[in-house]
């Protein structure tokens, strides 16, 4: 039976120490405050500010929220940006996304137009680019940052590690090898034009799966000994709620470690947003 990497108890020593240090920032004067920009009401945008309100609540972060029609023009949404840019309370910005399908075109543009100080969620070019550069521009994206929690809370060393990663986005995939890299472990990236996955997984030491394919990652993809990072939240009719790539039940007996969909990742990545926010307080004083 593989260990379980269960995301509560990374988000349980998470809590504990940004607590530790909101406290000490208000003794400061400083109330770490994050921004949560929304156009219109998508459930699973409001199922994620629920979560995070919760989780900013617990740890003592201030939490803003700016709630724009659906309909807002780019002009207006800018404006907002641009505002809470000039706001010196507020330290962190999350902005849901994608935006509204009539923004869709110029969302680099605006997203661009955050302050990369603020930019608590790896939004910017800028935020990516001291990801890949390895220099300390604005933030990771909050699930990459999230897969590195976890592996640190249980000891798993990156270090001289063969690491593959299943999928190549902007958001998970190639973040996360940069990451990865910084560790010193060595990365292969696969996605929908590599030729034989499978065994290229089974080579990995660690996998990280962000595919965000239902059932995508069996039982030929993995080995005994192997940590499996199961990164991606899919809809299971067959479950009646969320599941992740991997085939549980065919997966789970045969690695080493794997972390469970859904209280793995997802649940750990609401603490890492929270400790963005912390960190960007920190560096007012």
């Amino acid at each position: 039976m593989a260990k379980q990497l269960l995301g509560k108890e990374v988000t349980a020593a998470m809590n504990a120490e940004l607590q530790s240090r909101t406290a000490a920032l208000r003794e400061k004067g400083v109330e770490p405050t994050l921004a949560i920009v929304r156009c219109g009401a998508d459930p699973s945008d409001l199922s994620y500010e629920r979560g995070a309100t919760k989780r900013a609540e617990t740890v003592g972060v201030r939490v803003v929220k700016y709630e724009l029609p659906a309909d807002v023009t780019k002009e207006a949404l800018i404006a907002q940006i641009e505002a809470i840019n000039a706001d010196a309370s507020i330290h962190g910005v999350l902005m849901f996304r994608p935006l509204p399908k009539h923004l869709k075109a110029d969302q680099d543009e605006i997203c661009n137009r955050l302050d990369p100080k603020k930019d608590v969620d790896g939004m910017t070019d800028l935020s990516n680019a001291g990801v890949f550069m390895g220099k300390n521009l604005g933030y990771a994206p909050c699930t990459p940052a999230a897969c590195m929690e976890i592996l640190d809370h249980y000891g798993i060393d990156c270090k001289g590690k063969n690491v593959v990663i299943i999928g190549r986005s902007l958001v998970v995939g190639k973040p996360a090898a940069m990451m990865v890299m910084g560790r010193n472990g060595t990365v292969t990236v696969c996605h929908t034009r590599t030729v034989n996955t499978a065994a290229i997984a089974r080579e990995a030491d660690i996998l990280i799966s962000s595919a965000g394919v239902l059932n995508s990652l069996t039982k030929d993809f993995v080995r005994p000994g192997q940590v499996v990072i199961d990164v991606s939240i899919n809809w299971s009719e067959e479950k009646g709620g969320i599941a992740g790539d991997a085939v549980y039940d065919e997966v789970e007996p045969i690695v080493a470690a794997i972390t469970p969909v859904p209280g793995g990742v997802g649940s750990v990545t609401s603490s890492v947003l929270m400790k963005h926010v912390v960190e960007a307080a920190e560096k007012t004083l």
